[in-house]
């Protein structure tokens, strides 16, 4: 009994046993709500390799298979961007608790889809905008709800990344078209600005981007740059680039964020360059352990910090505030999968903004992103 709440167990399925799914295992197998794991992962071995590490109590290579377990009551999708919607659509039928890793899916017809099918089953799922539990993001947020500066006017936003995303990206898929610095990788500096943003409602996106680097190797984009104007004339401007060499070093995302209000302003500094290591000893890069170098930001890695054996950080949080929402019934600050489908159709229409060279009224359909 916790908080005078009966609290609910758990039988978890893991579908993909990448990297985030052995995080999100490891944090899960810990909880006291967690009786049992199950892992669904495509390559045997490392699902195998997985499962022995969390003590998984079953393993398979079919996520169908997986799902129709009877002591699963809920599921995290942590597959490849582009294969979240099957997955998700079996989930649904049993109407289990969902995290689902960013985006819903990487088009947004299949996005919809996805959707559509979790508000029909009254499924309670929710998608995985790892930065909204971040504390510095959270206190922001109160700021702001509390009205501490006014109306907000202006936000504007620059993520900088090493090209090692995009290239893991861009070697994971055969359809280049769908990956994108904004819906990848730009999405979660936008989900937080929207996030702090809450009732307001964008209305047109304008854009650019530029190819020198990954377009003639990937047929990919370097960065873009936009504005998105809300309905009641509120601009925010965003950037990224996930082209920045690999000796830059970021691990993965380094963020600035400007809040400026009609009685206050707010900045937030996110680009980690408060702590630097600096070695002779080459060190593995956050994202991929294979590439080193010899200077890290530290901590700029999105799931947090490993130290004596375990993850700290929002992941962390993250993931456990989930399993309590699931086992308590407990309100969390998680993005729903409509706020998530709002972030991917706003990524979509910065795309095509930038792709038609002139501004375009939100929301987009399906038709749209493949003019």
């Amino acid at each position: 009994m916790t908080l005078g709440r009966q609290s609910k167990r758990i039988g978890l399925a893991i579908v993909g046993a990448g990297r985030i799914g052995l995080i999100r295992g490891e944090i899960a197998a810990r909880h006291p709500s967690v009786d049992w794991i199950g892992i669904a992962e495509t390559r045997a071995d490392r699902g195998k390799e997985v499962a022995a590490r969390i003590g998984a109590d079953f393993v398979t290579s079919d996520h169908r298979e997986l799902l129709a377990r009877p002591e699963v009551t809920a599921a995290i999708i942590a597959t490849d961007e582009h294969l979240h919607v099957d997955p998700i659509l079996a989930a649904v039928e049993r109407k289990l608790d969902l995290l689902i890793e960013k985006p819903l899916a990487t088009a947004l017809g299949e996005s919809a889809r996805g959707l559509e099918a979790i508000q029909r089953s009254g499924a309670a799922a929710v998608v995985g905008y790892t930065q909204r539990f971040r504390r510095r993001f959270l206190a922001a947020k109160e700021k702001i709800r509390t009205g501490a500066l006014g109306e907000v006017t202006l936000v504007t936003s620059r993520a900088f990344m090493n090209r090692l995303v995009a290239l893991d990206n861009y070697r994971r898929t055969d359809r280049p078209e769908t990956i994108s610095p904004m819906v990848i990788s730009g999405t979660h500096a936008l989900d937080v600005v929207m996030w702090l943003l809450e009732g307001k409602t964008p209305a047109e996106v304008y854009a650019r981007s530029i190819d020198r680097v990954l377009g003639p190797t990937h047929k990919g984009i370097d960065a873009t740059a936009g504005m998105i104007t809300m309905a009641d004339g509120t601009v925010y401007h965003l950037s990224i680039s996930w082209a920045l060499p690999v000796v830059w070093p970021g691990s993965v995302y380094s963020l600035e964020i400007g809040v400026v209000g009609t009685d206050g302003v707010l900045t937030i500094d996110d680009t980690h360059r408060d702590i630097v290591l600096a070695t002779t000893k080459p060190q593995p890069a956050g994202y991929t352990p294979e590439t080193v170098r010899h200077v890290d930001f530290m901590g700029s890695y999105p799931p947090g910090d490993v130290a004596l054996g375990e993850l700290w950080g929002p992941m962390r949080e993250e993931t456990n505030a989930w399993l309590s929402r699931v086992a308590l019934g407990l309100p969390t600050p998680h993005a729903t999968a409509a706020e998530a489908h709002n972030r991917l159709m706003l990524t979509k229409a910065l795309d095509l903004s930038a792709r038609r060279k002139r501004p375009v009224a939100v929301p987009i359909t399906p038709e749209d992103e493949r003019s």
